[in-house]
């Protein structure tokens, strides 16, 4: 994964976008549809028709970068919004780039303990 600064935007563009755009249609779509600048140190993720794929559009001051991705199975999972923007944390692009749910994390239920196993006692 790609070092990000701290308190660097995530960015995730709601909907569907045409995956064919490189960088200038990716910085377009920024432009007109997010009113924000490709250029500004944030990072833009946009998600494909089948669920499978995205890009992501980030600016590291020296030159823009494009990452492309494509689950081998399973989708990415993507909020329901048909426009719009929805933030994330660096943790949840982590999550997002390896198909976990990243939307409500559930805990999981500790396993009940095993009544023959003995607990180590500590000696002072």
């Amino acid at each position: 994964m790609m070092g990000l600064s701290a308190g660097v935007r995530i960015w995730l563009a709601a909907g569907v976008t045409d995956l064919r755009k490189g960088f200038e249609g990716l910085s377009a779509l920024v432009q007109t549809s997010l009113g924000m600048s490709p250029y500004s140190g944030q990072i833009f993720v946009f998600r494909g028709r089948r669920g499978d794929r995205i890009k992501i559009l980030w600016d590291t001051q020296d030159g823009l970068c494009l990452f492309y991705k494509r689950l081998r199975g399973g989708k990415f999972i993507w909020p329901k919004a048909e426009s719009g923007t929805v933030s994330l944390s660096a943790a949840q692009l982590s999550m997002l780039l390896e198909g976990i749910d990243w939307r409500q994390p559930k805990r999981t239920a500790l396993a009940p303990q095993d009544p023959e196993r003995v607990q180590p006692s500590r000696s002072v």
